[in-house]
């Protein structure tokens, strides 16, 4: 049995070695915050996932999941060494590889027989062959012969479902060239082998190259039905009925098919970004993608828009804001909607009441530069109570069954601003309100 080190333990390499931990699967976890790898060893998560503190629990319980900050330690004793460490964005989109080439350097200086070693970070088309480079010379350095393989295995992962993704995926991706490194890789998932998931076997670049365009098609089909949606708003249709007929096409499908105030998280905005930045170093630009980011961003301060000339003008108003994170399950806010949202409002001189069930400390952090503009509230009712406005953002579960009445009586005034179009207008109309969705 294959023992695993995954080095990094933020959002996916903290889910890959706990799932793979499950797998029944020896597996060292390992990160340099000392607090952070003392935090999980207490069964304290960095990160908000659905069902992951108790996987964590029980495979430490078994022995099977471990934790350290020792890179030596675990590089040594590790057959199969995941890379699953950050790659933010560099201010012209492009990936910072910093972490990914620290990486490949401590594992070349550690390493005593073969190793493989598999890129699980999200990176542009051609880290395989730098990873593996970095590896060669340091191991030159060293004056030693060592053979190894590097392998690009990208996530598919979304916020909220992570443990589902990994345990039943629509597919496993496995980059390179190597008969041994496949071997082993298919061990390494033999769970999901035996239960016949997918697998393509391709090369580095191949693997590398899905994953960018997966995400960046999920975007661009986003960012299509919100300038479907905005143009609807315009002509009097509704952008809801016209997701629904689309979907019915097993061409198209109806997922992602949703509007709402544009996409966010950690993978959509970077990826894009970084899918653009390759194709204009290439000279082969993406223009579709280059569209869809500044469509998607557009769309964001289209719906602060919406909410100022509704109310006219938002100068000296409060307004009640329900959901923060960029998606419900999560409580991730890179580039969440609702930041540029409030900072918009915040401009023209609204203040806010805010809720959301699990991201209100990362708000915080989000919102530092109007925080003083801010009122964190403990429910929905209370964030509600006295404002001049009420705006869902993001679309938990708790906000899609309020107490209309409830809701009607707290506000000064009864607009009701759905930016993803949970509820129905009819209903909202026939209560008093007067309603406001996207599309419709």
């Amino acid at each position: 049995m294959y023992k695993i080190a995954v080095i990094g333990t933020g959002y996916v390499g903290l889910v890959t070695g706990t799932c793979l931990s499950d797998f029944g699967l020896n597996v060292i976890c390992v990160d340099n915050n000392v607090e952070k790898v003392q935090k999980l060893r207490d069964g304290i998560l960095p990160i908000y996932e659905p069902g992951l503190e108790n996987i964590i629990e029980r495979n430490a319980y078994y022995k099977r999941l471990n934790f350290t900050t020792d890179i030596k330690k675990a590089v040594e004793e590790s057959d199969v060494i995941f890379i699953a460490v950050g790659t933010p964005p560099e201010e012209d989109g492009s990936a910072d590889l910093r972490y990914v080439k620290e990486v490949a350097r401590d594992i070349a200086i550690y390493m005593s027989d073969y190793k493989t070693i598999v890129n699980k970070s999200t990176v542009p088309v051609g880290t395989g062959k730098i990873v593996s480079k970095i590896i060669k010379d340091e191991l030159e350095k060293r004056n030693v012969e060592l053979e190894f393989d590097v392998v690009s295995n990208p996530e598919f992962l979304r916020e909220g479902s992570a443990i589902y993704d990994f345990t039943h995926p629509d597919r496993v991706v496995i980059g390179t060239e190597s008969d041994r490194a496949k071997e082993i890789m298919r061990n390494v998932y033999r769970v999901l082998y035996l239960n016949e998931t997918p697998f393509i076997e391709t090369n580095i670049e191949t693997a590398e190259m899905i994953k960018y365009a997966s995400n960046a098609f999920l975007a661009m089909k986003i960012t299509f039905i919100n300038e479907v949606a905005n143009l609807c708003d315009k002509v009097g249709a509704n952008v809801q009925h016209v997701a629904k007929a689309m979907g019915r096409d097993g061409r198209i499908s109806a997922k992602f098919l949703h509007s709402g105030p544009g996409y966010g998280g950690s993978c959509f905005p970077k990826d894009t970004k970084a899918l653009a930045k390759t194709g204009r170093d290439n000279g082969v630009p993406i223009t579709l993608i280059e569209s869809t980011v500044k469509a998607n961003e557009l769309q964001k301060k289209l719906m602060a828009e919406k909410i100022d000339t509704v109310l006219g003008g938002v100068k000296e108003k409060e307004i009640a804001i329900l959901g923060l994170s960029f998606k419900p399950r999560t409580d991730d806010m890179r580039e969440a909607p609702s930041i540029t949202i409030l900072n918009e409002l915040a401009e023209r001189g609204a203040t806010f009441k805010v809720y959301d069930p699990v991201a209100m400390e990362e708000a915080k952090k989000a919102f530092k530069n109007i925080n003083n503009r801010i009122k964190y509230c403990i429910d929905e009712y209370e964030t509600i109570q006295g404002a001049d406005a009420l705006v869902i953002i993001t679309e938990w579960n708790q906000f899609r069954n309020l107490d209309l009445q409830k809701v009607k009586n707290g506000l000064k005034q009864a607009y009701f601003f759905d930016l993803r179009n949970v509820y129905e207008r009819e209903l909202l109309e026939q209560r008093g309100f007067k309603y406001i969705a996207v599309g419709q």
